[in-house]
């Protein structure tokens, strides 16, 4: 597995982003894994082929997929879904996420939305060759799943990590970001990334109306993730921001909706 790469197709895996969490990244999709004694969290899903990369990365930190305890999904949007449904069947270990994606968890497709996806490639062609990895790597064949666990609004989930909830919608109506206050790192998901798939643009910013259901509450919603003072901003898509989750709200909200 490739270690340093710029973002793209390929699988990376970066370990030790914060004190015992490891970045996996996948055709512009992060996976975090979370290490607690010898308890693995796994946060978001990507694809159903980063399935592959992800036992090799288990395998790379000296894990295995028996120490994997729960897998929390920021949202359930097929990008961070993907192989959610296989972790389910074959370790049988919980998928977390907000009751208001227990819907969308089951039917991966059915998201609300702004606008249409399909023009962005014709205004922003940086997004094709992002949005050809994606597809590339199964994006449009992304298994539902039922029966999860429902993430609270607020406190301490008891999994691994022991991470904060900080619930943050507008991307998607249950989307929830993670804070480990210990390692000084806040899990953003995709409240605030830093790589827009469908402009393919850079920088901290909230995603296009292409995928977004409330662009609007999405930039009030930054105000969560500012309170928690993070030094650390790991995002669902992008490189991780190391200037301060501040600093990244105040550049989000100055990039604006799109």
């Amino acid at each position: 597995m490739a270690h340093r790469q710029r973002q793209g197709r390929r699988p990376t895996l970066t370990r030790n982003v914060a004190p015992g969490v490891h970045r996996l990244e996948h055709a512009y999709v992060n996976c975090y894994l979370i290490e607690e004694g010898d308890a693995v969290t796994l946060v978001d899903a990507a694809f159903p082929s980063t399935w592959a990369p992800l036992l090799l990365a288990l395998d790379e930190i000296g894990r295995s997929r028996r120490d994997i305890e729960a897998v929390v999904l920021t949202h359930a949007h097929f990008d961070h879904l993907g192989f959610a449904a296989r972790a389910q069947a074959e370790l049988r270990v919980p998928i977390w996420v907000n009751r208001a994606d227990e819907h969308l968890a089951a039917h991966p497709y059915h998201y609300q939305r702004e606008r249409t996806p399909f023009v962005y490639p014709l205004k922003y062609p940086a997004a094709i060759p992002v949005l050809a990895g994606m597809t590339a790597a199964g994006a449009l064949t992304v298994k539902g799943v039922e029966k999860v666990e429902y993430l609270p609004e607020n406190g301490v989930l008891d999994v691994p990590g022991r991470p904060e909830i900080v619930f943050t919608p507008g991307h998607t109506f249950g989307h929830t970001a993670l804070h480990l206050p210990e390692r000084g790192a806040l899990l953003s998901g995709d409240a605030l990334v830093t790589l827009d798939p469908y402009k393919g643009t850079r920088g901290a910013q909230i995603i296009a109306g292409a995928a977004t259901a409330d662009s609007a509450m999405a930039l009030d919603t930054l105000s969560a993730l500012a309170d928690t003072d993070a030094e650390l901003v790991l995002p669902g898509h992008g490189e991780p921001w190391t200037g301060g989750v501040r600093a990244a709200v105040d550049a989000a909200r100055a990039f604006g909706a799109s």
